[in-house]
């Protein structure tokens, strides 16, 4: 009996002391994994350093500038000449024409310098070919004046300062036109007898009407007293 007892006892203490072993084993395995330790160094955050880094040094942006002293002058450049071209010096296609036209004007006929000028003109030449044209052309004006003057008076009768007149209208100048017409050997007398004699054959007149007609065309008193009485009036 005794033995069943004690029995018993060491069986059940065998029991309790396995319970408490197991139950030690499963409190072990149901508590929570060990913490990260102190030692461990958190991460840093992203894209930063642990040291700020100190500014780099930077260069002066303010350009150097020189003195004048050292700034080197380019060269100056010298001056060429140039050589006048051969159209300059014969004038171009259309000058060309323009002064032979000319030349052919003047050997028919006489021209004062603005007279020629105009006459190209007409013919269809620009102002500025029919200028170089007259100004290359070789003649005298005032030897023009006289040939005019006396081409005038080969067709109708003129007073002397009427054919004056008569050749600035033209574009001689006064100088031109008076030298030529004082280098004529004109009898004004009887021009003023023609002219009379011409306004008679168109028209009827008086006597003191007819006087004062060519005196209106330039001649003298005198000079219109006597062609009319050339006339008979």
């Amino acid at each position: 009996m005794l033995t069943s007892i004690v029995l018993a006892i060491a069986v059940g203490f065998m029991f309790s002391t396995e319970d408490n072993e197991q139950a030690a084993d499963a409190e072990v395995t149901s508590s929570p994994s060990a913490t990260p330790s102190d030692d461990t160094e958190s991460p840093s955050a992203p894209g930063t350093e642990s040291e700020s880094a100190s500014p780099t040094e930077t260069e002066d942006p303010t350009p150097e500038t020189t003195s004048p002293a050292e700034t080197s002058e380019a060269p100056t450049p010298t001056a060429t000449s140039e050589e006048p071209t051969a159209e300059a010096d014969t004038g171009s296609v259309s000058q060309q024409n323009a002064l032979g036209s000319a030349e052919d004007y003047l050997r028919y006929t006489a021209f004062s310098r603005t007279g020629l000028i105009e006459q190209l003109e007409f013919e269809g030449f620009s102002n500025a070919d029919a200028t170089w044209a007259v100004d290359n052309v070789t003649v005298d004006w005032g030897e023009q004046a006289i040939e005019s003057a006396d081409t005038y008076l080969a067709y109708t009768a003129f007073s002397r300062t009427g054919l004056i007149e008569q050749l600035e209208f033209e574009g001689f100048s006064n100088s031109d036109a008076t030298a030529a017409v004082d280098s004529l050997t004109v009898d004004w007398n009887e021009q003023a007898a023609a002219s009379a004699e011409t306004y008679l054959d168109f028209s009827s007149f008086s006597r003191s009407e007819l006087i004062n007609q060519l005196v209106y065309e330039g001649f003298t008193q005198a000079q219109a007293e006597y062609g009319v009485n050339q006339t008979g009036l």
